[in-house]
């Protein structure tokens, strides 16, 4: 089967080279902000988006961002997000919203995004999270792994708590970990009944 393809790009003309080239959907880190016309793009293409959230740009979010209630921030966020990508002509259906972990948060800011990821999800559209190899999993686990592909069996622990809070999409490396991962999550949240 024809497998989707992501673009990540804050940028309308290389997300639009990339759907010309096969792309079927456009992950902006910067949801809109950096150039609004990418959900112009989005919408005019009938393309699935993912809005995310980070704070200040890559080469400023990780000095000492700041929160009072990052839920609460994240979460009005990514709704005032969604009302601009709408405006814009995309259709609520194709809209996806990301947290942004580890996107200008230290870890306790995470955590804090993690656990209460319901309320992400009552937004109404699909959450996707991105756990995978980053740095929260040493700051959490010492004994993880010190590289990248060592980090997978904590990446999978992480990403399937997430899958039991409601995020419906995951950003992995280790696919076939992480499907496996997946099953069991999945097993999980079904109705047992009586058993």
């Amino acid at each position: 089967p024809r497998l989707p393809l992501s673009i990540d790009t804050t940028q309308a003309a290389v997300a639009e080279a990339a759907l010309a080239a096969g792309a079927s959907l456009i992950n902006d880190t910067a949801a809109g902000l950096d150039d609004p016309g990418i959900l112009a793009l989005a919408a005019s293409r009938g393309t699935d988006v993912v809005l995310m959230h980070r704070q200040g740009t890559p080469a400023t979010m990780q000095l000492q961002p700041q929160y009072h209630d990052v839920v609460a921030e994240v979460q009005a966020f990514l709704q005032a997000r969604v009302s601009a990508a709408l405006a814009a002509g995309v259709a609520a259906e194709r809209i996806i919203l990301d947290p942004g972990i580890g996107f200008g948060k230290p870890l306790t800011h995470n955590l804090a995004l993690l656990t209460q990821l319901p309320r992400l999800v009552a937004l109404g559209y699909p959450v996707l999270v991105g756990v995978s190899r980053k740095r929260l999993l040493t700051q959490l686990n010492a004994q993880a792994g010190g590289t990248p592909e060592q980090l997978d069996a904590a990446s999978a622990a992480l990403a399937t708590l997430a899958m039991t809070a409601g995020a419906q999409i995951i950003r992995v490396h280790n696919v076939a970990l992480h499907v496996q991962a997946r099953a069991i999550a999945w097993a999980w949240m079904q109705p047992r009944g009586d058993r």
